[in-house]
């Protein structure tokens, strides 16, 4: 029996290879994936050779150790059923449905305790790094009452930030996004009102005046980072999810942020942040997010599915077409 896995073997460069099914080690077991979420975010910048090839893939992942240099297995949103156990292992775990934080591939052996039981459908179920990366960032920019809150980017997790945001009692809650179909999409998700990047002065003139409590720049694009710290009022906060790559990041940091009184601060789902570490570990974190997504459904932003076979032609849609895909999923059937 084989697996099929994809690699990124170059600038724009994408190969699904077949090789024989792993074992299970004695304290493995073996999981057959069903869906695997692509990352628009850090994979298309790993597509467009956009990240630093001695940087390591990740720090906290186990299954994605080594760095970013090419020919690279990547991915961190897998779903499947354990179809083997190691000897060391309960016939307990055969045939539970488990996430992963694992690269696309269809088969995998992990250690049990790197994974997470997980009682939702395979397509809902991809969702769990966005929703926890969205709860992460709202965590940090930590909303009070009545604020006013601009979210740039509406992909995923811009997305589902918005949908966790709506949730409090926000005197506004606006996002900003080039793209029509991802603005009506964002008013579905909760937003009071989606704008493109040219309306957002207007939009926050009508709202207030002073400018915005809060900003998130999740956009991936380094010029929204200047829009967002321009749209924060005085002694307001930015905070930056989104990772540029190696694409240059130019502030206008002049006169106006120099009397601001700004915090911008990075978030970054892969740490709690110290300021929550007393009472906030990644495994409560991990509790609310599959809580989350059993009480809400964002499948509605899943536009595409491919057989793990069409790979390539996944990544040239979100390349060349953005506006066609928001989340797309590889099916392992």
């Amino acid at each position: 029996m084989t697996r099929r896995a994809v690699c990124f073997t170059g600038p724009e460069s994408v190969e699904v290879r077949t090789e024989p099914v792993p074992e299970p080690g004695a304290e493995e077991v073996l999981v057959r994936t069903e869906r695997s979420g692509v990352s628009p975010g850090t994979e298309m910048l790993l597509y467009r050779n956009e990240v630093p090839s001695e940087m390591r893939a990740d720090e906290t992942i186990e299954a994605l150790e080594g760095t970013f240099s090419y020919p690279l297995r990547y991915g961190y949103a897998a779903v499947g059923r354990i179809a083997a156990v190691g000897e060391a292992v309960g016939e307990e775990w055969l045939d539970r449905r488990v996430f992963a934080f694992n690269p696309h591939e269809s088969h995998f052996v992990a250690d049990p305790t790197a994974l997470i039981p997980i009682a939702l459908a395979p397509e809902r179920a991809i969702f769990v790094p966005s929703v926890e990366t969205a709860i992460n960032l709202v965590m940090d920019a930590r909303p009070r009452i009545g604020a006013r809150v601009v979210v740039f980017g509406q992909g995923p997790v811009g997305l589902l930030t918005t949908a966790v945001l709506s949730a409090f009692p926000l005197a506004e809650l606006i996002t900003v996004e080039r793209l029509e179909s991802r603005r009506a999409l964002s008013e579905s998700f909760g937003a009071d009102r989606s704008v493109r990047p040219s309306e957002l002065e207007a939009a926050l003139a009508d709202a207030s005046g002073d400018g915005a409590d809060i900003t998130i720049e999740l956009s991936g694009n380094p010029t929204a980072l200047d829009d967002a710290v321009d749209a924060t009022g005085y002694a307001g906060q930015v905070i930056v999810g989104s990772w540029y790559g190696t694409k240059d990041v130019t502030l206008d940091l002049g006169e106006t942020y120099h009397r601001s009184h700004l915090r911008m601060r990075s978030s970054q789902v892969s740490r709690i942040d110290p300021d929550h570490a007393g009472r906030w570990d990644k495994d409560r974190r991990m509790d609310l997010v599959r809580s989350w997504l059993r009480e809400n459904d964002p499948t509605a932003m899943l536009t595409h599915e491919f057989g793990v076979e069409s790979a390539a032609d996944a990544y040239r849609l979100l390349e060349e077409r953005p506006d066609e895909a928001v989340q797309i999923a590889f099916d392992y059937r």
